[in-house]
């Protein structure tokens, strides 16, 4: 599967997720071995689209960002805890055949919670390899996440729809803000 190729569902939405939980366990991921990185331009680490197509949380809407994404503290609001992310990270390392350092690996969800991303669905997470320019045994710092910040602002800023940046990130965040003409194509 090429970098550009959709990660969503035929009609291009994002799949929807269950959403916040009460109390949060510990998903079941991949079979080990069965997902395998893609890379973009400048040797990017993107999520094998059949393993982490993205997943959207359904208490998030166009209608409702300012008492959801758009409001401050949100995010912090559904983050499932660390007990269970650890767990699923070790195990979607093994399901992505990644043997790297994971203290410099972010277990990521692909559409983020601030933009509306299923907070612990296991098609919305994956062990996300530092960037190129990464310095080894610095913990995890990502370019991904200087995008993530980007489209926020623009969806809370009405610059793109919800629907548009999940979409945008899903398929490949390497070109999200180019494809919703947030940044010049280079």
């Amino acid at each position: 599967m090429s970098a550009g190729t959709p990660a969503t569902t035929a009609g291009g939405a994002v799949p929807v997720g269950p959403g916040p939980q009460p109390a949060y366990r510990v998903q079941t991921q991949p079979a080990p071995g069965s997902c395998h990185f893609r890379y973009a331009d400048g040797h990017q680490p993107l999520p094998d689209a059949s393993c982490t197509p993205g997943a959207s949380n359904p208490k998030v809407t166009q209608s409702d960002l300012g008492t959801t994404i758009c409001r401050a503290g949100y995010s912090s609001g559904i983050r499932p805890p660390t007990d269970i992310t650890e767990r699923e990270k070790t195990a979607n390392a093994k399901s992505y055949g990644y043997t790297g350092s994971l203290h410099d690996a972010e277990y990521d969800h692909l559409v983020s919670l601030e933009l509306g991303g299923d907070p612990n669905d296991a098609r919305n997470l994956w062990v996300e390899p530092p960037s190129p320019d990464h310095k080894p045994g610095s913990g995890p710092d990502n370019d991904k996440d200087a995008v993530e910040s980007t489209l926020h602002s623009a969806v809370c800023d009405h610059k793109a729809t919800l629907a548009a940046a999940q979409h945008a990130i899903a398929t490949n965040w390497t070109t999200a803000e180019a494809v919703l003409g947030l940044k010049q194509k280079k």
